[in-house]
């Protein structure tokens, strides 16, 4: 099951540049790339991915509003395993 609401949106010769795990689908003529996001600087510092998915042409694409990695984060803190995760050595090294 995707993260957040999958959204349909019908492209008219146009580009959309999109986070990567926003994608969920596209019509097999719709030119689909990954790209970098920008600049080092952004990439470290704007709190998004690395790397943006840039679809283009005419056509249906359907993204969702929410990555799953992203609501995988929002959903550890409540996770049954959230403590034997905090407390186990690897859990205390990755924090550090």
């Amino acid at each position: 099951m995707p993260g957040g609401t999958v959204i349909e949106r019908t492209l008219n010769n146009e580009t959309l540049r999109v986070d990567t795990g926003c994608v969920v689908a596209f019509e097999s003529h719709i030119d689909f790339d990954v790209e970098a996001s920008g600049g080092l600087k952004s990439m470290i510092f704007g709190g998004e991915g690395i790397f943006l998915a840039t679809l283009r042409g005419t056509g249906k694409v359907w993204l969702q509003s929410m990555p799953i990695r992203k609501l995988v984060q929002a959903l550890a803190p409540y996770g049954a395993n959230s403590r034997k995760e905090a407390s186990s050595l690897l859990g205390t090294l990755l924090k550090s």
